[in-house]
């Protein structure tokens, strides 16, 4: 009998020891582990402004505010800020983990460049005067313990030192340059000459100098190697994607928001960062990170599938104080995003960590949002969580439309809404063939996590909205239109995702063909110097040049694009890519700028208030392009 109970005990210790060995690895263990390598190491992590430079788990920061000889000061150094007095900055090349940045500064006549150089514990920031600033300026160099994490600062006579509460890492960072005055812990330097804070390590300007030079010449020298001819549109993507890369203390992640301005005005606070996550505008920047950052791919796609809803929808916001948007979801993308990084990096518990999410996500669709055997935008009422101003807005017409993506799209002028059934009257062929497309590739999905059962489920309803989908094609015009759910009659007000449907391989060879000569290559509709317009030009919104009403946006120039891949058309998407690319290298080249939308006769983003100046996909321009010329590959 004892020899019994010693085997069993013996047994038992071996299944746990073995559940513990799963359990380190574990999806939910692995990520956490992604996570905390991520958060760490010198960066510009700090949303409320990139000249901040943070060192990560602990908390250190050198903030920097530049002053006016009249003693005006400016604190907040945001890419794209329009409000009055706000400083100019032309973002140029970031590395994703903080090895190398560059940013130039223009400031009431003063005009910097800023760069720095980090590997490991020290990091440099070298400050240089450009020829053409005026004179008298100051900088204020300020040490700072950033979310109270409960770090020690000494300051010196020209330096200070930042360390964690147990010693186990200090950081003394010394000033080379200029120094004017101390006030408390600001000290005060001039701008009139260069200036080297030198991080972890007492350098001479001339050293700091060339060791910025060396991490400069590194990164470029490395990125050109990699990408030859498509390294400006590869050098565009990664500058606004690591530029807005920010890590939030509230969730303590790393996470990469559509830009800056959008975090810091709308959620920051004093002692904690600000974010602002969108649905398919954030799996997009997953799809982006992964040509350079696996781990900032994961975390993105991570972060956005996993603040699903307690109804099993991954919202159209989520924001830092704790709101989502419960009513509505956003154009489902995400099963399209993890596949293609799964494909790349070929990690199974990746797949795993996020399936969960996405089969809740797309049984949602089919079960919220269908009438009459199509999709239709909707918004829901629901018992407030936040009593944010955004939660006074559901079950209507505006909340439905925010829905698609497009919030003032001409599409839905007009359409009324049903309050009892929470649904915009109308069949929307964009959401019904994005939502096919999501059902293909999860189901590829539940295959490869050989869901067999899960699988065959979605495939059926792939089929069963292809099929459906037949009804929104115009055999007379040679194009699908959005369909009235009250008299089943044709919407004819269009954009491009009446496009969609190649997405979803509903269209024959035949009628795409009819599709892309007389409709995408039509310069009285879609096709031009530039393309893709939100609005075909013979609309008479077109002319609004707001927002969606006409403008370009990159997420329908590259959802088109991949339509266009599941056709013989090799011609128009060489062409469609090259026009693009031009977009997106027009601003970049001459001012640093991605922009969030483009004119789409002038190609200018800056030409209204409401396209934010960095805004990160706007680079799916120039992703399109990386995809034609194979630098990225096609998983359709």
């Amino acid at each position: 009998m004892k020899r019994i109970f010693l085997l069993v005990l013996l047994i038992l210790g071996l299944v746990i020891s073995s559940f513990k060995v799963l359990s380190a690895n574990s999806p939910e263990k692995l990520y956490e582990n992604l996570q905390k390598k991520l958060a760490s190491g010198w960066n510009t992590w700090d949303t409320r402004s990139v000249l901040t430079h943070v060192f990560l788990p602990y908390g250190f920061a050198v903030d920097l505010n530049m002053i006016d000889s009249d003693g005006s000061r400016v604190k907040r150094f945001r890419i794209g800020d329009r409000s009055k007095g706000a400083p100019i900055l032309q973002p140029g090349p970031h590395s994703f983990d903080g090895t190398y940045t560059k940013i130039t500064v223009n400031w009431r006549g003063y005009k910097l460049q800023v760069e720095s150089a980090a590997i490991g514990l020290k990091n440099v920031i070298l400050i240089t005067p450009l020829a053409e600033t005026k004179k008298g300026g100051r900088l204020a160099v300020i040490p700072e313990i950033l979310w109270k994490r409960g770090n020690t600062l000494v300051v010196n006579t020209r330096s200070f030192v930042l360390a964690s509460r147990d010693r186990a890492v200090e950081i003394e960072t010394y000033i080379e340059g200029e120094l004017l005055e101390k006030k408390g812990k600001e000290f005060i330097v001039s701008l009139n000459s260069p200036i080297a804070l030198c991080c972890g390590e007492a350098m001479s300007l001339e050293k700091a100098t060339a060791f910025v030079k060396r991490q400069a010449q590194e990164f470029v020298t490395t990125n050109k190697k990699r990408f030859g001819e498509n390294y400006d549109c590869y050098n565009a993507m990664q500058s606004v994607l690591a530029w807005d890369n920010i890590y939030d203390p509230s969730i303590r992640k790393v996470i990469t928001p559509v830009s800056r301005i959008w975090s810091s005005e709308w959620f920051a606070s004093e002692d904690f960062g600000g974010f602002t996550l969108f649905c398919w505008d954030t799996y997009f920047a997953a799809m982006m990170l992964a040509v350079g950052s696996k781990e900032l791919a994961y975390a993105n796609a991570v972060e956005i599938t996993k603040a699903i809803t307690e109804c099993g929808f991954i919202p159209n916001c989520f924001y830092s104080n704790g709101f989502k948007s419960r009513d509505r979801s956003q154009p489902p993308v995400g099963s399209l995003v993890v596949w293609m990084l799964y494909k790349q990096y070929k990690e199974k518990w990746f797949l795993e960590l996020l399936y969960k999410e996405l089969l809740t996500w797309n049984r949602w669709w089919s079960k919220n949002r269908e009438d009459k055997g199509l999709l239709c935008l909707g918004s829901n009422p629901y018992e407030k969580v936040t009593y944010f101003r955004s939660e006074f807005d559901t079950n209507c017409h505006y909340g439905a439309v925010l829905e698609s993506g497009l919030d003032n799209s001409p599409m839905y002028d007009g359409v009324s809404f049903n309050k009892q059934k929470h649904l915009l009257e109308q069949q929307d062929v964009g959401i019904s063939s994005l939502y096919v497309m999501d059902c293909d590739y999860l189901a590829l999905i539940a295959e490869e996590l050989n869901y067999k059962k899960d699988a065959m489920e979605l495939r059926e309803r792939a089929d069963y909205y292809r099929t459906n989908l037949k009804g929104l094609w115009d055999e007379k015009t040679g194009f699908y239109y959005n369909r009235s759910t009250r008299t089943m009659d044709f919407n004819y007000r269009t954009s491009p995702t009446c496009f969609y449907p190649l997405l979803a391989k509903a269209p024959t060879q035949n009628q795409a063909e009819r599709m892309v000569k007389e409709h995408l290559l039509n310069t009285n509709e879609f096709w031009g110097k530039y393309v893709i317009p939100s609005v075909p030009k013979n609309d008479p919104a077109f002319k609004d040049n707001e927002y969606w009403r006409g403008r370009i946006w990159a997420p329908l120039n590259f959802l088109v694009y991949m339509g266009l891949n599941n056709y013989e058309f090799r011609e128009v998407k060489r062409l469609f890519a090259e026009k693009s690319k031009n977009l997106l290298l027009k601003s970049w080249l001459s001012h640093g700028y991605v922009f969030e939308n483009y004119n789409a006769l002038t190609g200018i983003g800056d030409d209204v208030v409401r396209s934010d100046k960095f805004y990160h996909w706007g680079a799916l321009l120039g992703y399109i392009s990386l995809m034609e010329n194979g630098v990225v590959c096609k998983y359709n």
